[in-house]
């Protein structure tokens, strides 16, 4: 009796020696927290799915998870700050653009581990920060067999946001890649707005591809991007969404849009926490792809009938892409 009283007194000592980050499981559990991008949590994109994903990983290891959405960039560093300022083991940031805030907290609270959604870490990567990422070409591989299926003029375009952002680049030369499988003759028409946040922009080079023939767009800008699918759904012409399932969050576009390349978001969060658990801190980049189900294409809707062996294909590259028997370029 006593050398079990003494044993459970050594784990207490361990456990509040490393402040409950090192020994992931002890005392009440992992307290897990994390900041939205800017916008609304319930935004059907990465805020939300991210949040799902937070929240499964917390009751996956018995532990608590909080979030704080964030209204201005201006606040991403007091937003992490409240989570480091409250203990907690794990904080998850969300979006490309608090990556830097993200790096800066996990330098300066290294019994922390801090997961970045969409955030490259570089080398050297602190021992307690890493960056979950996805392979685009895949996702975008997905929506070009789509396109390259169901185009009728031959011509399908592409809505990029920034050329200098490698994710954007990946998922359209996926998608180029795709539809030329498909038939070496099919067009694809590209444009980089350079703009992640102007839905006019969006719009107008929609419109303008509609003019060069295009009867499918593929959108890869964010709000921009949305610009560019209500102009497909005016046009008439099939839409492609992005990064989540678009039919879900834009429902003013839902009547044109086939699907959307996908990042498996919720399941990437999951999992990153689960590893924290399982194995201690995580480090560097963790990318998420067909192998681990960390990519994949929302259900085909509005093509009635859906074209016979469209499905096949998609899953028959699914299955290639995981084998590592095809790998799309990504630049």
């Amino acid at each position: 009796m006593k050398r079990s009283v003494a044993f459970l007194a050594l784990i207490a000592i361990l456990a509040a020696a490393c402040g409950g980050a090192g020994l992931p499981g002890l005392g009440q559990g992992l307290k897990i927290g994390m900041v939205t991008d800017i916008g609304q949590l319930e935004d059907k994109s990465f805020n939300e799915s991210s949040w799902k994903g937070v929240q499964e990983g917390a009751k996956a290891v018995g532990g608590t998870a909080q979030v704080i959405v964030t209204k201005d960039t201006a606040d991403y560093k007091q937003n992490i700050q409240q989570f480091v300022d409250q203990k907690y083991d794990v904080i998850v940031t969300v979006g490309f653009l608090i990556g830097t805030d993200t790096l800066a907290a996990a330098k300066a609270n290294p019994n922390i581990q801090f997961f970045g959604v969409d955030q490259f870490v570089g080398d050297p990567a602190p021992a307690n920060y890493q960056g979950l990422l996805f392979a685009e070409n895949q996702a975008g591989y997905l929506a070009g067999l789509v396109a390259g299926t169901i185009t009728k003029s031959k011509k399908i375009g592409a809505v990029g946001g920034v050329s200098t952002v490698p994710p954007v680049v990946a998922y359209i030369k996926g998608y180029e890649a795709a539809a030329k499988s498909i038939d070496p003759s099919i067009q694809v028409i590209v444009n980089y707005t350079e703009d992640f946040n102007a839905p006019d922009k969006g719009e107008a080079s929609a419109k303008t591809m509609i003019g060069q023939g295009a009867d499918v767009i593929f959108q890869v800008a964010g709000l921009t991007g949305a610009g560019a699918l209500r102009a497909a759904c005016s046009g008439n012409i099939w839409g492609i969404g992005v990064d989540v399932d678009q039919y879900q969050s834009l429902p003013d576009a839902q009547k044109c849009i086939v699907t959307s390349a996908e990042k498996k978001l919720q399941i990437a969060v999951t999992e990153a926490i689960k590893r924290f658990k399982d194995k201690g801190k995580q480090t560097s980049n963790f990318f998420n792809d067909a192998k681990n189900g960390g990519i994949g294409y929302s259900p085909i809707r509005n093509l009635s009938p859906v074209p016979a062996g469209l499905e096949d294909k998609l899953k028959q590259a699914l299955e290639d892409m995981k084998s590592g028997k095809l790998n799309p370029p990504s630049k």
